[in-house]
């Protein structure tokens, strides 16, 4: 038998490059596949997200009909268009935002502010003022000229003014905050409850019904507070104290746990209420108090206002970088609403106007044809690909604010990493184990009572 040996040499590229030699390359085999596609395809991508910053023109109109600051603004419950307002002027003016025109118009429907809109049902409203009443008007008594009744159809007199109002979803029941939660019934001209904590002593400045279980009752306090309470057994069930206090509070319409809070420290937080502790989620983008907040009805997202002039947009989840809309004239922003449809968000400000923007700021109103369909629905499909690109995450993340707002978002950054840098030689110059770090959301509640 003869043995053969055969030498076998290593493969061209395992080989140490010298000079002069090619720069090697890599090739697709699949001849369906081109050698640039990948680059070509981040370019799409990278075009896509700079068209959507180029056309991100968010705001359609502004309505009309207040003299002073829109303090507070409803929508109507199974429509689409309808939405009334009540301002410090005392009026309330149901609007139709497709025609941009008034429904209803009171121009003195309380003496003094308004702080409080519901509706009853799909005819009837509820307002509330400082004036210590609350008034129930029917919105199809309207003339010719667009003026609304003269009379209200009830009128339920207070012994105090009234701050915040909210309708039961299925009940003709109502509640009301002062400097307590009372709940009314429509068939009678007095309270038939009276809901507090046993040591409470705040002004109730909301107060806002669960909508799937429209036997909780949520309020929030002049004192720091967020309490809980329950209409069967009439009594107040768990309270927080927070840090700061709470200005709004809007329950999700898709999860009945979570409820949101727009907080005087320039944050929101999301809370579930079965574990009050600690918040779920912490919003951090104003440089101002924020006064306002609304889910929108998909629950993915919810909408802000606050004194900073801005209306912010955010993602459920996501805690920073949210859109930001601002107008020239707009002044501090004191009540935002999301529609029905969730793609439009409307903003009542200190000017006495009531705006309307678009939900998404890029999104192109009117009817499109199918080609342009598929054309956006491409173009989002390569920005969610490519989301996580250096260069494409920074177009779409970049948003231009106005001069007084960038710069009070640069005090605000420095004043917090003086406070950080201060907290650290602190713990740096005492004994071991003294002083020990706290996680931002163990920092918010400081106690629950029950």
């Amino acid at each position: 038998m003869v043995k053969i040996s055969v030498l076998q040499h290593a493969p061209s590229t395992h080989l140490p490059a010298r000079p002069g030699d090619p720069t090697p390359t890599s090739r697709n085999l699949d001849p369906l596949m081109h050698p640039f596609a990948r680059a070509r395809e981040r370019t799409r991508a990278l075009n896509a997200v700079k068209l959507e910053r180029i056309f991100a023109k968010p705001f359609i109109a502004a309505l009309e009909g207040h003299v002073d600051a829109v303090e507070t603004m409803a929508k109507k419950p199974g429509s689409l268009n309808v939405v009334a307002s009540g301002s410090w002027d005392g009026g309330v003016v149901v609007h139709d935002i497709s025609f941009r025109k008034h429904i209803l118009k009171v121009p003195e429907a309380h003496k003094g502010k308004i702080t409080g809109l519901c509706f009853a049902d799909e005819d009837r409203l509820l307002s509330c003022g400082v004036d210590r009443n609350i008034k129930l008007w029917d919105t199809r008594q309207v003339d010719e000229n667009g003026a609304g009744p003269s009379k209200p159809l009830s009128v339920f007199p207070g012994k105090t003014s009234f701050n915040s109002i909210d309708h039961h979803r299925t009940d003709p029941l109502f509640a009301t905050a002062s400097n307590i939660v009372q709940i009314w019934d429509e068939t009678k001209s007095s309270a038939i409850s009276n809901l507090s904590f046993p040591t409470s002593t705040e002004t109730i400045t909301s107060v806002r019904f669960n909508a799937s279980e429209p036997s909780v009752l949520a309020s929030i306090g002049t004192d720091r507070t967020f309490t809980l309470y329950d209409i069967r057994t009439g009594k107040a069930e768990r309270r927080i104290i927070m840090q700061m206090r709470s200005n709004s509070l809007a329950w999700s319409p898709t999860f009945p746990t979570s409820i949101l809070l727009a907080s005087e420290d320039h944050n929101l937080y999301t809370f579930d209420i079965r574990s009050l502790k600690t918040p779920s989620q912490i919003y951090k983008a104003h440089v101002a108090a924020v006064m306002t907040c609304d889910w929108s009805p998909t629950g993915h997202m919810f909408v802000s206002g606050g004194w900073d002039r801005t209306v912010r947009i955010w993602q459920e989840g996501k805690g920073t970088q949210p859109e930001v809309y601002h107008t020239k004239r707009m002044q501090r922003v004191m009540s935002t609403l999301f529609t029905s449809d969730a793609k439009y968000v409307l903003s009542g400000s200190d000017d006495g106007n009531v705006r309307i923007w678009k939900a998404k700021a890029h999104e192109k109103l009117g009817i499109l044809d199918s080609r342009e369909r598929a054309a956006i629905e491409y173009r989002e499909s390569l920005k969610q690909k490519w989301k996580a690109d250096a260069q494409v995450s920074k177009v779409s993340r970049t948003r231009h604010l106005p001069r007084p707002v960038y710069k009070a978002g640069q005090l605000k950054s420095t004043m917090l990493e003086a406070q950080r840098v201060k907290e650290e030689r602190r713990r740096k110059h005492t004994r071991a184990g003294e002083s020990k770090p706290k996680a931002e959301k163990r920092t918010v509640v400081i106690t629950e009572q029950t």
